[in-house]
């Protein structure tokens, strides 16, 4: 490859995701990640990359990837494949004009790259559902009699799902700590994160109709890093009996760029075994995860929480799993989803649920991690620590890496302000 990139960049040749970015003097527009570089894909566009594929050109001038990733699989792939080859080629009549279609990433400003229509929060973790089933019920009772039959799953918020970079107040709600007495007012004291990936839905069926679960990934555009901000306190308040609302509704934050399956192909893994067997409908041929590494970091505020720009600790990793976790595959998911004749949009988003480890230092929430409170994380300097606090900043990172080839997500940082 004729353009020099750090062999450890998320964004190497093989990846190429997509993503919506800006510039000072231009609107957003589709961009490519490509190492520290953003391919300005109108500019590339209109000097005839992509002439030989017939399609829309005009989707890469759009504020969201929807309308390109309307246009199907196929035209994903040659897009990617001509991508490949023009960087692979030195003899590329397309080096002589990088200075009109090169960005550099930190003159890029990335903004939400999907326009979500409808977003639907799955629970396809087992050590996550045994761990929460365990703290809450004991070990003998953890798992619901439904969990290894079904996806579980609910219809969140789709409103509050932002990009990374953005900053959140802490939420208010009704807690009820000791229900012997009333509940009150206040903000969450038991502020969580959920480490989840998310399934961005490329190609939709109608209404009445179902996916079939083998068929169910050419339904898929790609995945994002997904964080699933949580209020324990007030969940454990409102859930019954109809499950999460004020708790899960506030914010959603995800990654700026949309990795693709073609990336990700060669980074398949076995999925766990499923036992009891399964109804056949969620039966696959193949069934198979993504070894996808995923890792939370912490960041402290170390200075005055007045100062407009406090000075923050190195960050601290709390965690590291793997999205090849999943008890349910994103084809189960899908397909378990519209058996009813749910119809999918382009756009829509189905998270997974937090993805905890088989170790505790694999756990995906901080629930988990302190295990409900109980058993504080020691930090570096010493103090121990439950739950978000004011101020900090939650970092999530993903991965794939065999064989010299790496494929990144880059990551989703959110910090957390005081509530209003």
């Amino acid at each position: 490859m004729w353009l020099p990139i750090d062999p450890n960049s998320d964004f190497s040749i093989h990846n190429l995701p997509f993503g919506i970015f800006s510039t000072p003097n231009a609107p957003k527009r589709v961009g490519v990640a490509l190492g520290d570089w953003v391919i300005d894909m109108p500019v590339l566009t209109d000097l005839g990359a992509f002439n030989g594929i017939d399609f829309d050109k005009n989707v890469f001038r759009r504020d969201f990837l929807n309308d390109f990733m309307a246009t199907g699989k196929a035209v994903r792939v040659s897009v990617r494949q001509v991508l490949q080859q023009i960087f692979d080629d030195p003899c590329s009549p397309f080096k002589n004009h990088t200075s009109a279609f090169l960005v550099k990433q930190s003159d890029a400003t990335l903004s939400m790259p999907v326009k979500v229509g409808d977003y639907t929060d799955f629970y396809s973790s087992e050590q996550h559902a045994f761990n929460v089933g365990a703290m809450f019920r004991g070990a003998e009772n953890a798992l619901m009699p439904n969990w290894k039959h079904l996806p579980v799953g609910y219809h969140g918020r789709a409103s509050s799902i932002v990009v990374s970079g953005t900053p959140f107040h802490r939420p208010k709600g009704q807690l009820c700590p000791d229900e012997t007495q009333p509940p009150f007012f206040a903000p969450t004291k038991r502020l969580d994160i959920e480490l989840e990936m998310a399934t961005v839905i490329g190609t939709g069926n109608d209404l009445g109709d179902r996916i079939d679960v083998n068929q169910a990934e050419n339904h898929v555009f790609g995945f994002l890093l997904f964080n699933d901000w949580s209020a324990r306190d007030i969940q454990r308040w409102e859930y019954v009996p109809l499950g999460p609302f004020l708790a899960k509704n506030f914010f959603s934050s995800v990654s700026p760029w949309v990795v693709t399956t073609e990336a990700l192909a060669s980074f398949r893994t076995d999925a766990p075994a499923q036992s009891p067997e399964v109804l056949p409908y969620l039966q696959e041929t193949h069934r198979q995860n993504f070894d996808v590494t995923l890792e939370v970091y912490l960041e402290k505020s170390e200075t005055d929480k007045t100062t407009p720009t406090p000075q923050r600790s190195a960050p601290f990793l709390v965690s590291r799993s793997n999205f090849k976790h999943l008890y349910w595959t994103v084809a189960q998911q899908i397909a378990h989803h519209t058996v009813n004749g749910c119809n999918l949009n382009v756009g829509d988003l189905l998270a997974s649920g937090t993805i905890s480890g088989p170790t505790p230092d694999s756990y995906g929430s901080f629930l988990e991690l302190t295990w409900g409170g109980k058993n504080p994380l020691t930090l570096p300097d010493g103090t121990h620590y439950t739950f978000v606090q004011d101020y900090d900043t939650i970092i999530i990172r993903g991965f794939a890496e065999k064989e010299g080839k790496r494929v990144g997500f880059g990551e989703v940082r959110t910090t957390v302000l005081p509530a209003k």
